[in-house]
């Protein structure tokens, strides 16, 4: 299995399992400020891990052009979409709420192969669409139940594509460095949910409840964004989406497992639903001869047949390392993700 696919189920696997381990902890707290404990921890965790892992302070890396991308990433993922999505659930079902968060991926890989051009063959397209009716089926209401006014599932949509663009603006920064970026994003949605919370009369859990939520937030929602981070860099926006979209059934698939929670048939046409649709993305195979034109970017890598550059610097030899470097016109046919060195036309 490539990495990167990995990397994105796992980062789904801590996603779905924030949930059912806050029910475990036995929470009393409104979702918006536990929201925001869990993005507060996430960001704060992974700023005391950057900290120790580079000895102190350290520059992020970022080139002059990347910046307004993880801005615009931090605006719309970390401030507008909690934001919309709090507001969604005081005016619809939470059951209405959760079916449409699956636009999200929809939304993603919509933007990704229509707005920043990444490629997309029917395979791909078909394993998207039963993932997401995965999905669907996993999280349709049992009981028949209707929104308050159509401002509430307009807001949720609204949050979605908050979401999916800054999925797709991630994506452009996914090369430099994930602690960084996923830490950003986990301190300002943190900040703003909180904030949000306290303002309209939250108050928070007490301390030896506060120090559990913060982990979960941490491994749920730092370590998985770091991941996020990592298989977006490794797979472009639409898989990543796809396979990061397993979430809510590999929650369940835990509170199965922890709280004991029963089986019901909708369950099992989800996980086989699922199943399909990560099959199919699984089999992918997408070679053709392609151009690789010259650029200038900083990541972990070895040198393989993309990194065959020169060191103006001491090297020991060790690898996999990090450092600005420039690959030259490159034109070969080999498999291929549309990862940070193959963002090209077809």
């Amino acid at each position: 299995m490539n990495l990167s696919i990995l990397y994105a189920l796992v980062a789904a696997a801590l996603f779905g399992a924030s949930t059912p381990l806050a029910k475990l902890l036995g929470v009393d707290t409104s979702p918006i400020l536990l929201a925001g404990l869990l993005y507060l921890g996430s960001g704060l965790g992974l700023a005391i891990v950057r900290f120790t892992r580079d000895k102190g302070w350290q520059r992020p890396g970022l080139t002059t052009g990347e910046w307004p991308w993880l801005m615009g990433a931090i605006v719309f993922g970390g401030v507008l979409a909690p934001v919309a999505l709090m507001f969604g659930l005081t005016r619809t079902t939470g059951a209405t709420a959760s079916l449409m968060l699956n636009l999200e991926s929809v939304l993603t890989a919509v933007l990704a192969w229509v707005v920043f051009k990444e490629n997309a063959d029917r395979r791909i397209v078909i394993g998207m669409i039963a993932i997401v009716l995965g999905g669907v089926v996993l999280s349709w209401p049992q009981e028949t139940a209707t929104a308050h006014d159509w401002t509430g599932p307009l807001a949720v949509a609204f949050a979605c594509l908050c979401w999916a663009i800054d999925n797709n603006l991630t994506r452009k920064v996914s090369a430099s460095d994930a602690l960084f970026i996923a830490g950003s994003k986990g301190l300002a949605a943190g900040a703003v949910n909180c904030c949000l919370a306290l303002a309209i009369g939250g108050q928070l859990p007490a301390v030896a409840t506060l120090g559990p939520i913060m982990l979960v937030g941490f491994l749920g929602y730092g370590v998985s964004l770091v991941l996020f981070v990592l298989a977006l860099r490794g797979l472009g926006s639409a898989r990543t989406g796809a396979y990061f979209s397993t979430a809510p059934f590999l929650g369940a698939v835990i509170s199965i497992l922890i709280l004991g929670e029963s089986v019901s048939v909708m369950f099992l046409l989800a996980a086989a639903l699922m199943a399909i649709g990560v099959w199919i993305h699984l089999m992918e195979n997408h070679v053709h001869e392609h151009q690789h034109d010259p650029v200038k970017h900083s990541h972990r890598h070895t040198h393989d047949e993309h990194h065959q550059h020169e060191h103006d610097f001491d090297w020991d030899g060790s690898e996999p390392h990090s450092h600005p470097h420039e690959h030259a016109p490159l034109k070969h046919s080999h498999a291929h993700f549309p990862d940070v060195h193959h963002r090209h036309k077809h």
